[in-house]
């Protein structure tokens, strides 16, 4: 099936007409976009409340599954985790005289080191970047300008997925747990020189590792392995086996391996909230993105 124009008219005002009605398109669709850089504006606020400090925080039940190695709650607040207690039953950490379990507390002092979840603040910033690009696009820039417009678009769908990246926790976004040491002191009493604990986002949850440390057979630094191995040597039972027993590691600047390792996630509610809302907000971007280029006569790959 064909269409044609009755009465005919010759290529140069069907080529005028064309313009001028897509001229007028495009007209209208930035129009629409106004409204919807709105609504994408109070999704992205809401967004940020779930991520905002709040009076009582997010408190979040650790436990390991099918087994009774980590136990404890921590409470979150904004990008902050403030409160914590944290209960260890692990071969390779022997607990304290008179104690059934290891604990490690978080320090509720005033001067103790804030534990700090980067990847949240990575979230927070470009949720905030995202909010900015909105007001440039409505209020500093010509939002009759298609092409600063579509900038807009794009730089605005590449913070989402920023924050999106955050969220879901992947590797390129998550920090190393062996370059990403926590300081000693935001515990109470301080962490032994022989635990790590990691702290980061994966899949919307917090998830917490706890690994136990012993020095490289090519350094022994005090406090690290020797206890542990005459125990072993006098038939203590040895750690269980893990994904990471065969590498080495430098942390705090020394050679260590993982003796034992313990993983654990929390769902937390606000975090998967803020990811639905972000994957929503993601498509209606991604549409409009489309919708202009098609209209702009682009023929660009949006992802």
């Amino acid at each position: 099936m064909s269409t044609a124009i009755w009465p005919s008219i010759d290529a140069g005002q069907l080529a005028d007409e064309q313009a001028a009605s897509q001229a007028r398109e495009l007209e209208w669709l930035l129009v629409q976009l106004r409204e919807t850089l709105q609504s994408l504006k109070a999704g992205l606020e809401e967004c940020a409340a779930l991520l905002a400090p709040t009076e009582n925080g997010s408190t979040l039940v650790l436990s390991s599954v099918r087994s009774e190695s980590l136990k404890g709650l921590i409470t979150r607040v904004g990008t902050r985790v403030v409160k914590g207690h944290v209960k260890l039953r692990l071969a390779s950490l022997p607990p304290p005289r008179g104690s059934a379990t290891y604990d490690l507390t978080i320090s509720s002092a005033p001067h103790a080191p804030t534990l700090v979840v980067p990847q949240l603040t990575a979230v927070r910033t470009a949720i905030n970047s995202c909010l900015d690009a909105i007001d440039v696009a409505t209020w500093t820039g010509d939002a009759t300008n298609a092409d600063f417009v579509a900038g807009q678009l794009q730089l605005l769908h590449d913070h989402i997925q920023e924050a999106r990246e955050a969220l879901k926790g992947s590797s390129d976004v998550q920090l190393p747990w062996w370059e990403h040491a926590l300081d000693d002191k935001i515990f109470d009493p301080p962490l032994p020189p022989n635990v790590s604990f990691h702290l980061c986002v994966f899949d919307a949850a917090l998830l917490v590792e706890v690994r136990t440390l012993e020095a490289h057979p090519s350094e022994e630094p005090l406090g690290f392995s020797i206890r542990d191995r005459l125990a072993v040597a006098l038939g203590s039972p040895r750690a269980p086996a893990h994904d990471e027993a065969e590498r080495t590691f430098t942390y705090k600047g020394h050679d260590v391996r993982v003796k034992e390792k313990v993983r654990v996630e929390s769902q937390d509610p606000a975090l998967i909230s803020a990811t639905a809302k972000l994957n929503a907000l993601e498509h209606s971007v991604l549409l409009s993105r489309k919708a202009l280029n098609t209209v702009m006569g682009r023929d660009e790959h949006t992802d």
